[in-house]
């Protein structure tokens, strides 16, 4: 329970700092069943039972049509958490792999497991949908953007989606993936393995190997790139004045 009190500790310090949380808030978490949303569903549940600002939360996944994926664990972990949980059923392995046949279908498949994210959580009612992005995504994000587009760029960690009037919120983005591992391991989260055929064969997973293969002579890259990213800021990575962000955890001035 500690590991978990430090990792939620975390994941509280960037709710604090962007703004994440309101008062009435419905969350609901894209639970992939990965270890990132996994422990970003423990980290979020723990949270809830003790933040000022009283939020709901719910988990959602989406069943791509892969075969050999079993979501059940999901629902029994979701159960034991007190989160509500749906496993929505797409096509969307049918339309990326079969009818387009994409040649790199990981850009389509994002749009759309997040259109149809949006969508879903949008009839619901909810108001703010939880993604899993720790900094290691954030990094590998950020020279995704510069190598392959020119471009100096990376997601915000919170972000409003005006079509579907929801808003992305990535609480674990102080968080490292090794931290996250670790923490997945300890608290024995049932990962459900991806079988999806590109796991492991985007452009993000040769750039994650760029970024590991370049620390054997630079140990303190992705710390230099993190802090880059936040003392710039890059748009929407300024935290929130110290004022607001006591006032936002419900802390006296």
């Amino acid at each position: 329970m500690s590991q978990l009190n430090g990792f939620t500790n975390l994941v509280r310090r960037a709710v604090d700092d962007f703004g994440m949380i309101d008062e009435g808030d419905k969350i609901a978490v894209g639970l992939s069943g990965g270890k990132d949303s996994l422990v970003l569903l423990a980290s979020l549940a723990h949270l809830r039972s003790y933040y000022p600002r009283q939020f709901e939360l719910s988990a959602i996944t989406l069943d791509m049509g892969f075969e050999g994926m079993d979501f059940g664990p999901l629902h029994e972990l979701c159960h034991r958490l007190s989160v509500p949980y749906s496993c929505i059923k797409t096509d969307i392995r049918e339309i990326v792999f079969d009818a387009r046949q994409e040649e790199c279908p990981c850009s389509l498949c994002s749009k759309m497991r997040r259109g149809v994210l949006n969508g879903i959580i949008a009839q619901r009612g909810i108001n703010k949908l939880a993604l899993g992005h720790h900094s290691d995504d954030v990094i590998e994000t950020f020279m995704l953007s510069l190598l392959y587009e020119g471009r100096i760029s990376c997601f915000k960690p919170l972000t409003y989606m005006s079509r579907a009037d929801v808003w992305q919120m990535r609480p674990m983005v102080y968080a490292d993936e090794k931290r996250v591992s670790a923490l997945c391991e300890s608290l024995k989260l049932p990962v459900v393995k991806n079988t999806c055929p590109q796991d492991k064969e985007s452009r993000r997973h040769e750039v994650k190997e760029l970024i590991a293969s370049l620390e054997t002579d630079y140990p303190d890259l992705r710390s230099k790139i993190f802090g880059a990213i936040k003392r710039l800021p890059l748009e929407g990575w300024e935290a929130l004045p110290s004022e607001r962000r006591r006032k936002s955890s419900g802390a006296a001035i």
